[in-house]
């Protein structure tokens, strides 16, 4: 059989020679007569693959050593919590910028454990848009600044970083994480869920700068303070072994793709014919600014709403697939990640084409 072409939003499309490889290995890892899922977290092996796939995360991103990298678990949502309670050290308010439904998320999260402030929000735009810099109203005296620089589900993105002066500037990376390069000096800390970008559902990397780590509050999780969590090398207790397997083969891949350099000219290269061809249809919209379009989630719409569920049938009958906006928008959404091949964005328009003509 055939697979399919991928536009699930998360969990999302991993490259085919890393399923190969998980394949072939599946039953006997590199001769250990077992599956990686069967091993150990504290065997020799374990630990080399665990360490094997931080250092080449932190050769593809350019990681300095003066911040730790963190494989854990929870989602990305776990976050929301685990960094007002890592980060406020003591201070009681956290600026945070609302540009869709993730970072409104973080925002509620942050009220249980903080005074979160809303410095910046596209909410009048229908998170179509990225609000100008020059309008945030940022507090120096806050204990960091939040943003999501790319909305999974309104697809928008930030193509700049803001300069968040001596205040730590979080960023959730979920989508956006390795699609292209960012220079990771400039952030107090980056997280991303994996299931986009980096592997399968059930990991979550944090990158967190040193000098803020073991300030946690007393009421922190001990599981979720990132001080122990650095010092036990994400294994205070039982990792998710097998996603951060698969995690590792992703990041070897992502190397003999060019790294993350070229990764950018091929998503930029993917996003911009849909983009092309959505715009000059004449048929399907797109709802975001122009400068704000994410390479990664490009929602889309029809002519009228009784044309989705046909469209979708007709789409996986040609073997697109999760193509469906997110229940919040509705519409259509395509998820172009690092794993989905420049043919399926081809195929995709080919269809749409098709679909048009007999539906105009």
């Amino acid at each position: 059989m055939a697979r399919a072409y991928n536009f699930c939003a998360g969990p999302a499309s991993l490259p085919e020679p890393v399923l190969e490889q998980a394949r072939r290995e599946m039953m006997d890892w590199q001769g250990k007569g077992l599956s990686v899922m069967e091993m150990s977290h504290r065997s020799d092996e374990m630990v080399g693959i665990a360490s094997e796939a931080e250092k080449d995360l932190r050769e593809l991103m350019g990681i300095p050593n003066d911040y730790a990298v963190l494989f854990l678990q929870g989602g990305a949502t776990a976050q929301f919590s685990a960094i007002p309670l890592n980060l406020l050290r003591g201070r009681s308010s956290a600026d945070y910028v609302v540009t869709g439904q993730w970072s409104k998320k973080a925002l509620e999260e942050g009220k249980r454990y903080a005074n979160a402030n809303v410095v910046a929000s596209s909410k009048d735009t229908n998170f179509s848009t990225i609000p100008a810099f020059d309008t945030w109203k940022l507090d120096p005296n806050a204990a960091y600044l939040h943003y999501t620089p790319n909305e999974t589900i309104g697809g928008v993105e930030f193509f700049w970083t803001p300069d968040s002066g001596d205040v730590p500037l979080v960023a959730d990376m979920s989508s956006t994480i390795l699609s292209r390069p960012v220079d990771v000096t400039k952030f107090g800390l980056i997280y991303a869920g994996a299931q986009k970008n980096i592997g399968p559902a059930g990991l979550t990397i944090v990158i967190v700068r040193r000098d803020l780590l073991g300030k946690a509050h007393a009421m922190t999780p001990t599981i979720m303070d990132y001080q122990i969590q650095a010092d036990n090398d994400s294994m205070y207790n039982t990792p998710p072994t097998y996603a951060w397997y698969l995690a590792g083969l992703v990041f070897k891949w992502l190397k003999t793709q060019g790294g993350l350099a070229g990764m950018e000219k091929v998503n930029r290269r993917k996003a911009g014919k849909l983009y092309d061809y959505i715009d000059n249809s004449g048929y399907y919209k797109n709802p975001v600014e122009v400068a704000s379009r994410s390479l990664m989630n490009i929602p889309f719409t029809l002519p009228r709403e009784e044309l989705d569920k046909p469209f979708l049938k007709g789409a996986e009958a040609r073997g697109l697939l999760n193509l469906k906006g997110h229940r919040s928008v509705g519409g259509m959404r395509a998820s172009v990640y690092n794993a989905v091949p420049e043919s399926a964005v081809d195929t995709l328009i080919e269809y749409m084409k098709d679909f048009a003509s007999q539906n105009a």
